[in-house]
Order: C-alpha cells, then sequence, then structure tokens
C-alpha cells in the first residue's frame, strides 16, 4: 500500500523550550552490565585492599576513584575536567558507588599522591586479573609484540623531553613501553618512560621481569614468543630470551657491522613468498657478540623508489625496485609463515590506536609523573577490562592464523559505546524496586539479554 506524502512529512514552526529538571535520566545504560561484571570480578574490594598499604589518603576512597576514572574513560571522556558533565548520571555513580561525583581538582590531588610503590601495586592489580583472563581463556600460547609509542606532553610537565617523535621533533613527550598480548589486545605491561629514550632503554629488565612473572604464575609448559623490531636488537635481549626459552622474532637493520648487504647481493636464488615477496635464509655469524645467528632476508618488489635509496644498487634497473627486510628467529618457521608471523605485529597498532584515540593513553592530566604514569596505568586497565568483558560475554572466537593476531572477534570501543554503553535509559521505582527503563527496540534487547544471560544476572 503506498502511504500518502503528507504521512510521511512535519512541519516544525518554532524553536522546543529547553528547560533543565532533577529527574533520574542515564545516558549511559550499559554501564549496569558493566558494574555486575566488576562485581563478578569482586573489583571494588580487589582495589582497596591493593592500595591499602601506600597511605593514598582522601575522603571517596581508591577503590571508587578507580572505578570513577575507568567510567569516565568508558562513556567517552578524555580529560578529567569532563567529569562535570556526567556527574548527575546515575548510573555513573552507580558503578562508581557514589552519591556525589568529586571535582576534577580532587581526583588531580589523589592522582599526585601516587608514590613508585603504589604505582606497582596498580601495575600488579592489572597483571593479575589479566592473568587470571588468559587463564580462563585456556590459551595454548602466548604471542607479546614489544613496543614503545610517543605521548606529546607540553612544555611544563615533569620527566617530559625533547625525544624521538619523528612528526614533532621539538615538542616535549613521554616513551611509554608496552608488552602487547596479541590473541586478546591487551596490555601486559606499560612502563612511562622521559621521551628522549631510545625504544630499547630499559627493555632488557622490562622484558625479564614480564618473562620470570609469566613463568611464575603459568610455569614453563605455556610457550611464550615475542615480536620486536630492530630497535630491540641486542645482544642482552637475545641472551636473555634464549636463556629462558622464549621464541622469538626480531627485525635487523641493515646496520653495516653485519654487512646483510653483501649477503643480498651474492644471492641468486629467492624462495617465492608470494607474487611481491620472495626471501632467502642464512646463518649471519654477530662476531662482536659471540653469536650465530639465524636470519631470514625478504625482499618486496615496489613501484617507487625505496626510502633513501641506498639498497638501488644492488641490481640493475631492469629488476625493478625492492624494499629489503630481516628477520632473525629461532622459531621453527619457512621463510614465508614467518613472514606472515611478523606481519601480525601490525594488530598491536590497532591497539594502541584505541588506547589512545578511547582510553587516553595519549592525555597528559597533570603536570606530576607520578601522577601522568599512574593515569596511563588507569588507561589500560580500562582497556583490558572492557576487552575481558568482551570476552566473558560477547567475543567469539576466530580461525587461527599464521600472523597470530587476535584469537577472538572483538568490538572497538567506538563499536562497543554504540551498541551498549551510551543507551538512554530511566530509573523508576516499580514494586519497591529500582528499576532501568530504555525504549523498546529488538536489538538492543537481544543484546541486554544475551550479556545478562552470560553474567548469570
Amino acid at each position: 500500500m503506498r502511504l500518502r506524502l503528507a504521512s510521511l512529512r512535519r512541519t516544525v514552526k518554532g524553536d522546543l523550550r529547553v528547560e533543565f529538571a532533577r529527574q533520574e535520566l542515564t545516558s549511559y545504560s550499559g554501564l549496569e552490565l558493566l558494574r555486575r561484571y566488576f562485581a563478578l570480578l569482586d573489583l571494588h574490594r580487589r582495589i582497596r585492599q591493593a592500595f591499602s598499604a601506600y597511605g593514598l589518603s582522601g575522603d571517596y576512597g581508591c577503590g571508587r576513584l578507580v572505578l570513577l576514572i575507568i567510567a569516565l574513560l568508558v562513556v567517552g571522556a578524555r580529560r578529567l575536567e569532563h567529569l562535570r558533565y556526567i556527574a548527575h548520571d546515575p548510573l555513573v555513580g552507580r558503578l562508581c558507588g557514589l552519591a556525589r561525583i568529586p571535582s576534577d581538582r580532587t581526583v588531580v590531588n589523589w592522582l599526585k599522591q601516587f608514590t613508585q610503590e603504589a604505582l606497582q601495586a596498580l601495575i600488579s592489580l592489572n597483571s593479575t586479573l589479566l592473568y587470571e583472563q588468559i587463564e580462563r581463556l585456556g590459551l595454548s600460547r602466548l604471542t607479546i609484540d614489544v613496543d614503545g609509542t610517543v605521548v606529546r606532553t607540553g612544555g611544563a610537565v615533569a620527566w617530559a623531553f625533547r625525544g624521538f617523535n619523528p612528526h614533532h621533533r621539538k615538542e616535549p613527550s613521554y616513551d611509554p613501553l608496552l608488552a602487547h598480548l596479541a590473541q586478546t589486545g591487551q596490555i601486559l605491561r606499560l612502563r612511562n618512560r622521559p621521551g628522549n629514550v631510545h625504544d630499547s632503554r630499559g627493555a632488557v629488565t622490562f622484558v625479564r621481569d614480564l618473562v620470570r612473572e609469566l613463568r611464575d604464575r603459568f610455569g614453563r609448559a605455556l610457550p611464550l614468543e615475542f615480536r620486536m623490531d630492530a630497535a630491540f636488537f641486542q645482544q642482552e635481549i637475545l641472551t636473555l630470551l634464549a636463556r629462558e626459552g622464549c621464541e622469538y622474532a626480531m627485525k635487523v637493520g641493515f646496520w653495516t657491522w653485519l654487512d646483510l648487504k653483501a649477503l643480498v647481493a651474492a644471492q641468486t636464488r629467492w624462495k617465492c613468498v608470494d607474487g611481491q615477496v620472495s626471501c632467502f635464509e642464512a646463518q649471519v655469524p654477530v662476531e662482536p657478540w659471540g653469536l650465530t645467528l639465524r636470519v631470514v632476508l625478504y625482499r618486496k618488489r615496489v613501484r617507487h623508489e625505496t626510502r633513501k635509496n641506498f639498497q638501488l644498487d644492488l641490481f640493475s634497473p631492469d629488476d625493478g625496485h625492492f624494499e629489503y627486510s630481516a628477520v632473525t628467529t629461532n622459531k621453527v618457521l619457512s621463510g614465508p609463515a614467518l613472514w606472515a608471523f611478523m606481519a601480525g605485529r601490525g594488530a598491536q597498532e590497532k591497539t594502541l590506536a584505541e588506547l589512545k584515540g578511547e582510553f587516553a593513553l595519549d592525555v597528559v592530566p597533570t603536570n606530576h609523573y607520578g601522577a601522568n604514569s599512574a593515569w596511563q596505568q588507569l588507561s589500560v586497565l580500562g582497556h583490558n577490562l572492557v576487552r575481558s568483558f568482551q570476552l566473558h560475554t560477547l567475543a567469539t572466537p576466530k580461525p587461527r592464523s599464521l600472523k597470530r593476531t587476535y584469537a577472538y572477534a572483538l568490538h572497538s570501543m567506538r563499536t562497543l559505546r554504540f551498541l551498549l554503553i551510551n543507551r538512554a535509559g530511566r530509573l523508576t521505582r516499580i514494586a519497591d524496586r529500582q528499576v532501568l527503563r530504555m525504549t523498546t527496540n529488538p536489538a538492543t534487547e537481544t543484546l541486554y539479554t544475551q550479556i545478562s544471560h552470560a553474567l548469570g544476572t
């Protein structure tokens, strides 16, 4: 039946009158499901217990303030001054157990109380929650990507220096080092550093502590494999990983002291990886370190001149342009399989982009180094908890891949906000019980019911 045009249109002749009144309305109905998951983890008590010995004072309590910052990040706010815009939302207060939301100045003062010991307690809490998640999933191996990232700060921030940011060379920054778990897209560990250090600075201690902690928790039966770029190609790291029984694949630079260029120039037979990439492998002696490494060298045909063009004189112009790369590994993988495995490192860039864009890792809330480091750890904690929430309720396994990327189909935080978190609702009292009521929407109702069943509520 064809409808009349008049039934499809409406006339708008004036502006709506805007009024503000105290009502039990929420813009974030999905926080109730997240609160149930936090209750399942007994998160509030565990946060209080973690900080009980470190004297972080305040009337609101450490557990509630940590949950408040996580709620702030989950709903999409990026700065502490945004607290005033969610201060009267009943579900925000319900999630963190507060009748009155503190001001941004109160939260900043609390963050500035963080010492190295309190920061370590927050790191340990995050690790414990993540290790419990790994045990629940029963992962057969852990694939860990180690890399640094740049956080621009501004000139008045403590321990921020000009460093190795190629796009903003003159701006002070931090350079946190992260360990990314490829199977779930979560962050195993983060260590904040000044911006004027090389990516590998402190990496030996960082990796050693991480490996020993994982060994203490899971034993040596759970294989650990690391992927790193050429910045971590160091004798101490290679020796450490070999001694600890860890597998690794690491990019190698074409430094003159390794003489990889001569190997490429002398090679006449290359093994096909795909239509554009070919490879060969060699045993490369590293005399200064007393090591002999298995190195797989790759060339990729491109239609443009390579960066700096230092590789183009290896072949005649009739051979076209190639980009070369090299990977050293102790894994038993063929050249094509190793190429796919190293390509899987790209998934961590997606995780870092979500941490910065959706969980405000790139925000610097204070001029205090300890407070800013605590903010980074809270950003990671929020990200890991939301991923664990999905793994507990919505995620489905993905087919296995040589790239070793996400083992489960996961929603981005932006999608999760649209589907679940940012849903309007009203708190009403029916038969002497509070009820959260939302508008009728079959898709939303199905999703909420699925998650409630998964949480056992």
